[in-house]
């Protein structure tokens, strides 16, 4: 299975005009939540940017770090990632392969072999276009940003599924779609 997950503003970016991103930083609830979403994802799809933000996760020091936090750096680094990206000659964490370009094909091989995730809605987009992506997880912040980085291209149509939701404390709604067909 392909998972996008993404967490979003109300009007549906993933980064205000500016390129920030700060105000979708999950508090401890959301970040356990999505921790037991990811558990079972064996492989991270990644375009650059996202990897350049997603690394960190390899070297963040894990003590006097919450729970969530250490549960979701021990899964990250534990996890495969593929790195789609023309400019990247080598990864800077383990379990990583740089690719030139995404390969439809590959990656349906890999939804074979386990659960992967696609992170960033530029890579996402690649992967919605070529019918790949079995399941939408949105976190919707409640804040609206005014633009920025879109969650879906636009041009393509889904018809989805509501599967399951959830309202946090902090006004954060998680929203699970399947796609049908």
């Amino acid at each position: 299975m392909l998972v996008y997950s993404v967490i979003a503003s109300l009007d549906g970016y993933t980064a205000d005009a500016e390129g920030k991103f700060d105000w979708a930083e999950p508090d401890e609830e959301v970040h356990a939540f999505v921790n037991e979403l990811e558990r079972g994802i064996g492989t991270y799809l990644y375009g650059r940017r996202m990897y350049e933000t997603m690394a960190s996760w390899e070297t963040v020091p894990l003590a006097g770090q919450s729970q969530p936090t250490r549960d979701f750096a021990e899964m990250w680094r534990a996890a495969d990632k593929v790195v789609y990206s023309t400019t990247l000659t080598a990864a800077s964490s383990a379990r990583t392969r740089i690719e030139p370009r995404f390969d439809p094909e590959a990656v349906r091989a890999l939804k074979q072999r386990g659960d992967v995730s696609v992170g960033g809605p530029g890579l996402a987009a690649s992967a919605i276009r070529a019918g790949l992506v079995d399941e939408y997880h949105l976190l919707v912040t409640p804040v609206v940003v005014g633009g920025g980085t879109a969650v879906f291209p636009d041009g393509v149509r889904a018809d989805l599924d509501l599967v399951d939701e959830r309202r946090f404390a902090s006004g954060v709604v998680y929203l699970r779609y399947r796609t049908r067909g």
